[in-house]
């Protein structure tokens, strides 16, 4: 079963990823843990995301495209990125989710992809 591992992230974390003095430490993680997916057998995809900053909102309304620049929302933590797995059932999604870097300082969500209908 698919699930993607959904990784919100602080503002600070955010900052971390360009500040000379902490992006090291930010960074050396992710490798490790992309690789540690892949030699489980388990990734299928995934990115990390540009800063919520950069971020457009785009709603359609009486037939015209709105689109805002910047974070949807102003709240503590923004997506950050996402890896989708192939697991056999939540805990094993739950124990991969647990192992990412930012799950000490951000959240990290998991969902089951919905399964086809019909």
């Amino acid at each position: 079963m698919q699930y993607t591992i959904l990784i919100h992230e602080t503002t600070d974390d955010f900052a971390r990823r360009t500040d000379p003095a902490r992006q090291a430490d930010y960074w050396a993680n992710w490798p490790r843990y992309a690789q540690a997916l892949r030699d489980a057998g388990v990734f299928v995809g995934g990115a990390g995301l540009e800063p919520p900053s950069t971020a457009s909102l785009l709603r359609l309304r009486g037939g015209k495209r709105l689109v805002q620049d910047g974070p949807y929302a102003d709240t503590k933590e923004q997506l950050g990125g996402y890896f989708v797995i192939d697991v056999p059932d939540l805990q094993a999604a739950l124990h991969w989710a647990e192992r990412c870097p930012t799950s000490a300082t951000g959240t990290v969500e998991v969902r089951a992809h919905l399964q086809p209908r019909g």
